[in-house]
């Protein structure tokens, strides 16, 4: 089978997500005699054409022109290659592969619809554009399979007139992880969040609570790891808050990841909304339940009172007196300790690959 695979960033991109982690995942599990190329764009420092395990990385410039300039590259270079279904990773913006591509099966992937969280991120007449440009690119995507990450954004489609969605969850490689299991939780309470520094990550709200929870038990941490464009601010909220016991790890290694999470006592996520929430399972197979706000994405990675819990969304206050409850309370803590590693379990990417799979041959051999 020849595979087109097109998303603005690839795995290797500073700035990928768990969009690109959750394509990737499922494109290195796919049968080795698959020819799969993959279209993205350039950042600093990369190579034009980059091979990563079973599949060729060709990046075109740049992010900002992607959507503008990928038809163009599709019609000069792409189209005569007699790809059996491009796979549309969609992000913000469609790029309306169904305008321009024809004659070949499209899947598009879809892990949440952006909407008005596109204002608390972006200048207002850029969150107006991409809102209006979401809205109107995904109807034509319609007619064609969607794959996504959780119930809540198959019920976002759904509700915009998709009828073909089918859910691929994300994964974990759980085997490796059990490495990290022997590991000892810190003896200090942690508290930990694992992500990009965005502003619809709102990790402002975890600083603020922090300082809270701090006040209630002194020898409380929390370490931040992650990159994006909100450190400096976030920073400064430390900063403010006089707030001495609060790390900012940046960047890590996956073997430095996995064990922070293994160390920390809980693992908080207090977005807007995500699609499904990776690292909530991650931290999960770890041994580390997590607390979240009650948004789409994260009702469906958290199951409240088994493997986390769930505050309902903006109440710093809940959210503190969750977290000091969780941190207080052993039992509770060990029993959902326990129940996040089963729940974990549930969630494999080679089972995600393999239903991946299936619904590719569906699509090619028109099921």
């Amino acid at each position: 089978m020849k595979i087109l695979v097109v998303n603005w960033r690839s795995i290797k991109d500073p700035e990928a997500g768990g969009a690109e982690v959750h394509i990737h995942e499922i494109l290195r599990r796919l049968p080795k005699n698959f020819k799969i190329d993959f279209v993205s764009s350039t950042f600093k420092g990369c190579k034009k054409i980059k091979k990563i395990e079973n599949y060729t990385v060709y990046r075109i410039p740049n992010k900002y022109l992607f959507n503008f300039i990928f038809p163009i590259y599709w019609f000069f270079k792409l189209r005569k290659n007699n790809y059996d279904v491009v796979i549309d990773d969609i992000s913000k913006i469609p790029l309306g592969t169904p305008l321009y591509i024809k004659n070949i099966p499209i899947i598009g992937i879809v892990h949440h619809i952006h909407a008005k969280t596109l204002f608390t991120e972006l200048n207002p007449f850029l969150a107006l554009y991409i809102y209006i440009m979401e809205k109107f690119m995904l109807r034509f995507y319609r007619k064609h399979k969607m794959i996504t990450v959780s119930k809540s954004s198959k019920s976002e489609l759904e509700e915009l007139g998709f009828s073909d969605v089918e859910i691929v969850y994300n994964g974990v490689d759980y085997e490796p992880l059990t490495e990290f299991l022997k590991l000892k939780k810190s003896n200090e309470p942690i508290i930990i969040y694992l992500g990009r520094l965005k502003k619809y990550k709102r990790v402002d709200n975890i600083i603020k609570a922090f300082k809270i929870v701090k006040n209630e038990i002194p020898s409380a941490k929390l370490w931040i790891v992650g990159l994006g464009d909100e450190k400096d601010r976030l920073k400064k909220l430390v900063k403010d808050l006089k707030l001495n016991d609060v790390i900012f790890w940046g960047y890590v290694s996956e073997k430095e990841k996995f064990e922070l999470l293994r160390k920390s006592w809980v693992y908080v996520i207090c977005s807007e909304k995500e699609g499904f929430g990776i690292s909530v399972i991650e931290a999960n197979a770890l041994g580390t339940p997590a607390v979240g706000y009650r948004v789409s994405g994260l009702v469906d990675s958290i199951k409240d009172g088994y493997n986390g819990l769930l505050v309902e969304e903006g109440d710093i206050t809940k959210l503190s007196e969750t977290l000091i409850n969780l941190l207080k309370d052993d039992d509770l803590r060990n029993r959902l300790s326990e129940n996040a590693i089963k729940w974990a379990k549930r969630f494999s990417w080679d089972r995600s690959a393999k239903d991946f799979e299936r619904g590719l041959g569906m699509v090619v051999n028109n099921e």
